[in-house]
């Protein structure tokens, strides 16, 4: 009976550790998903549209931190930090307002784009004997009014660890925790003037869990026990860095609210969310408050009707004015002077 019980306590104190942490499955290899909106996300593309879409370019977004994978054996040739922050950067300006806030060209791979305008013209100059440049088959690229620069400026390891653990008689269980910070920085640069419009610091933490428990003790005469039970809990890199450039985006749209950059097309909608980001931002109000309030508001928000499939307006051919930012002449307002992208006609 006394051997017994060590037995029984062991699998008892597995059986509890594997309950609290909920392990993953077993199998390695799952179906591709498309992962689920984080909570940023849902609040940039949750803000009200604009009395205006603003024109942006992304020539680069990338990793200036430098830094090197740390392993327990020493450092790796792997990034600390995602590379494809300007991909990240992209999909973040989409989502704002559903679309409605940014119009995005393409900059980063812009060689690609213009070769194969280039293979174009030549195709259509050998086949169908176009001497000029045909504006309704190739209409020129859209231009930005409004440059985005900036990076992943920092990764800061370990800046909180610890842990906890007890073992009695051979028995016990510990639980240790890390985490690291990921910083992100954003401007808006008027492409006009070369003025800083706007820029943005952001934040995330990335919190590693670990926790385990084991039993290791002679429950007779040549006869050991041991046993081992484990959970490890890592948040990923991407997902943090995703998460602090959607939150640079919403600050910058805010940034600009403020700067009478830009403006909502209903202030009164926009209004609550603009003293909600101040607020926030002057430590006010916690990241973890504003989230409870957004997801309050979401919940209280009457279905979005979106535009139908194929009713996108098209954008090509259409005669575009050229961006400009100029002094203000009203109190140092700057609401009418902004860059802007119009489209003429229909």
């Amino acid at each position: 009976m006394l051997r017994v019980l060590p037995v029984i306590a062991a699998l008892l104190l597995t059986g509890c550790a594997t309950a609290a942490v909920k392990p993953l499955p077993v199998e390695t290899s799952r179906l591709a998903v498309i992962p689920q909106r984080t909570t940023t996300q849902l609040a940039l593309r949750d803000l009200p549209p604009p009395n205006r879409p603003v024109a942006v370019a992304v020539y680069s977004f990338v990793d200036q931190t430098g830094q090197y994978k740390q392993t327990e054996t020493g450092q790796t040739l792997s990034r600390a930090v995602s590379q494809g922050g300007s991909s990240i950067l992209v999909k973040a300006l989409q989502d704002a307002g559903r679309r409605q806030w940014f119009t995005v060209v393409e900059r980063e791979m812009l060689k690609n784009l213009l070769q194969e305008r280039q293979i174009i013209r030549e195709m259509r100059e050998r086949y169908l004997g176009e001497t000029a440049p045909n504006a309704e088959a190739l209409p020129s690229l859209l231009f930005a009014g409004v440059l985005l620069e900036g990076g992943i400026v920092g990764y800061d390891s370990n800046t909180m660890t610890g842990g906890a653990g007890a073992r009695f008689l051979g028995i016990g269980g510990n639980v240790e925790y890390r985490q690291d910070t990921v910083t992100v920085y954003l401007r808006a640069v008027s492409v006009r003037t070369g003025e800083v419009l706007a820029n943005v610091t952001t934040s995330k933490t990335i919190a590693s869990q670990a926790l385990g428990a084991g039993a290791f003790r002679y429950v007779g005469f040549k006869e050991l026990l041991e046993t081992e039970v484990g959970f490890t809990k890592n948040e990923p890199d991407v997902i943090a860095v995703q998460q602090a450039v959607e939150k640079a985006v919403y600050a910058l749209v805010m940034e600009g609210v403020e700067q009478k950059l830009w403006n909502f097309s209903d202030p009164v909608a926009g209004a609550p969310l603009y003293a909600t980001y101040q607020q926030e931002r002057d430590g006010m109000l916690s990241a973890e408050r504003v989230e409870a309030l957004q997801r309050a508001a979401r919940k209280d928000r009457p279905a979005v009707v979106t535009r139908a499939p194929g009713t996108q307006p098209n954008m090509a051919g259409k005669a575009i004015r050229i961006p400009s930012v100029e002094p203000s002449q009203v109190s140092g307002s700057r609401a009418d002077n902004q860059p802007e992208l119009l489209s003429s006609g229909g």
